[in-house]
Order: C-alpha cells, then structure tokens, then sequence
C-alpha cells in the first residue's frame, strides 16, 4: 500500500528484466474487496492531512490481506502455476499470510526472498508470520550491522556532480505525503528554491512564491497496473485532470528531481533512502512516522548520508553543509565498497548470467 515499498519491488523487477529474467509484480490489493479499497484511499487522504493520525495509524493498522478470501487466491494460484513461478520476492509482512495460503493450496515448492527496505522490521513484518522457515531474508538497510548489506539500483547513469546542481531542494512526505514536510517548506522558501511534491490541488496555490509543485495523479493507485506512479507539474489553479502526467520506464520519474536536487528534505521512509543512495543526493530528515523510520534516520546519520533537519537549520541551512553527506553518499553507491545487487543476487542463484 506504500509506495515506499512498492516501487523498490517495480524497480527490483525492471532490473531482474534487464537481466533476462521474467518477473511479473503482485499487488495484494487486487485481491481485496471494493469496500476495502475504499478504505485504503480514505486511510491515505486522512494520514496526509493528520500526521498524528499516521503515525498512530501505522502502529494499529489491521492486516489488509486478512479480507482476502480463499476464492480470490484461485486465480494467482491458477496463473502462478500456469507461468511456473519458482521464487518470491516479499516486500511486506501484510504479503506474508496471502503467500502462506496460496503454498497451502499446493503450488509447486517456491523459494522465497523476503525483503526489508526498512533498517528494522517495520509494522507489517513485526505483525506478520514467517512464510517459511527456510525464507531467504535480505535487507537494504540495517541498524543492527550499521550498513548496507544489498540494494536494489535506480539508475545506472551516475550520480550529478555537486557543483552541476542546480540547488533547488526536492521537499517531499513519500508516497502519501505524510509528515511535516509542508511546514517545512515555507521555512525552507526564504532561502531555497523548492520542489514540492504535494498531495491536493490547493496545496500548489499555498505553496510558496517561485516552488514548483509537482503531483502523483491522485485517481491513481498501485493496484491499478503495474507501472511506475504517473508524476506531473502542477501549476497554481490548475484542474489536475489535465496534469501532463509522465511515467518512467525504468524508474519513477520522481527520482529525475532527486538527481538534480542539492538535498531532498523528508520523512526517511525505505524507498526515499534508495533514492538518496542512487542519486548521492543528501538526506535532511525530518520526523519519523514510526520507530523503524526512527531507525531509518539514525542509520543514515551514522553513516554520514544526511543530517536531522534541526541540524542543518542550526548551520543556517548553508548547502555546503551537506556536501559531506553527497560525497559520502557517492563513495557509497559508485565506490568499491556499492552494496551488492539484490538484482544480481537472484539471477546467480537461478543459473542466470547477469550480463545486463
């Protein structure tokens, strides 16, 4: 449901594609009633407006995948089989009971890769039961280890050098815009040009003078197709409907203001730390939505990959500030030392060159 795990898993599988593998991605939501997905889209527009409502939220929130019924399991079961589906990749615990079932239905054994983006467990595999005993456990990012044991990349252009930058700063509250970032954004205008990623309409007539606000179509959802989020610039007093939306192939388009951006200032949700890595594009982080984001952002400042945003604001939002975290950040993703390619990983262990 967040697209902070979502995307890596569209972008995990157009790099297994890259490598000649068929990979095709499976979104629960499918699979649940048009009553509950009605709720879901409710639960996003009240956790954007009310961040305290997310944050409560996301500790309390009830598995989804509990309303999928044995009926609705029939037809993944029917395809899964008919493709011959060997591995799973899961990106989250509310994934975990689904897939469990389906095993029960007598699929054919499956080998299973489970997937932290998060540097500890995050809600849903804290709630979550295994899927298997013998499940394959990778991580993107871990606290206990203190790095980064694999990674799933971006791009492989290279990173924008510091000085190419055009400095503006990519103010974002991750896929359902939750946080403080919007605050933020009015302190961060005196001094920054922004690009504000908002969530309605009215928050690009309020944004401040000379941001560019850009919009994900919000009649858009991840259980919709397999794409990555159609992603526009939205003008102040503009109807949304004729937003020209654009949608990456390779990647999320989002991530092409990353690579530009001086620092991108946000909640630190597991998809936005892939972004940071990939782009070497600082992290100014703001108020975490749980304890796993808490994490997230201790992580990243032990590393020397971003800064709490109290921090920079005590150095007087100067850039340079943050030119460490970008070299630092770039001597991580490009140097000897590139976390392993979870991509790579698989193709190896399916017999498959990874000759991309």
């Amino acid at each position: 449901m967040a697209l902070g795990v979502h995307v890596p898993g569209l972008l995990l599988a157009s790099r297994l594609r890259e490598r000649g593998a068929e990979a095709v991605v499976e979104v629960v939501e499918r699979l649940l009633p048009v009553g509950r997905l009605r709720s879901i889209e409710v639960s996003r527009t009240m956790f954007h407006r009310d961040f305290r409502a997310a944050r409560a939220g996301r500790q309390l929130a009830a598995d989804p995948s509990s309303a999928v019924d044995d009926a609705a399991l029939e037809e993944p079961h029917r395809r899964w089989t008919a493709l011959g589906v060997q591995r799973v990749v899961v990106f989250s615990g509310f994934r975990t009971g689904p897939l469990a079932r389906l095993s029960g239905m007598g699929l054919p054994l499956l080998r299973v890769t489970v997937c932290h983006v998060d540097s500890v467990e995050s809600p849903s595999f804290r709630r979550a039961g295994p899927v298997t005993a013998d499940a394959q456990v990778v991580r993107l990012a871990s606290w206990a280890t203190g790095n980064l044991p694999c990674t799933i990349p971006v791009t492989c252009r290279a990173p924008v050098p510091w000085a190419e930058r055009i400095g503006r700063l990519l103010v974002h509250g991750g896929g359902w815009g939750m946080g403080t970032y919007r605050e933020r954004a009015a302190d961060l205008a005196a001094g920054h040009t922004l690009d504000l990623v908002v969530h309605e309409p009215d928050e690009a007539v309020t944004a401040p003078q000379d941001t560019h606000a850009y919009l994900m179509d919000p009649s858009w959802h991840p259980w919709h197709d397999d794409g990555y989020p159609p992603f526009g610039r939205l003008h102040p007093g503009e109807d949304p409907g004729s937003v020209r939306y654009r949608r990456g192939t390779a990647h999320h388009a989002s991530f092409d203001l990353a690579r530009q951006a001086a620092a991108m200032v946000s909640k630190p949700g597991g998809g936005t730390l892939l972004d940071s890595l990939w782009s070497a594009t600082p992290l100014v982080l703001l108020e975490p939505a749980g304890r796993h984001e808490e994490h997230n952002t201790r992580l990243w400042c032990r590393l020397g990959f971003g800064v709490r945003y109290e921090q920079w604001q005590a150095a007087g939002f100067d850039p340079e500030f943050l030119r460490p975290s970008h070299e630092a950040l770039l001597a991580a993703g490009q140097g000897r030392t590139c976390p392993p390619d979870l991509a790579d990983m698989l193709a190896t262990q399916e017999g498959m060159s990874c000759t991309r």
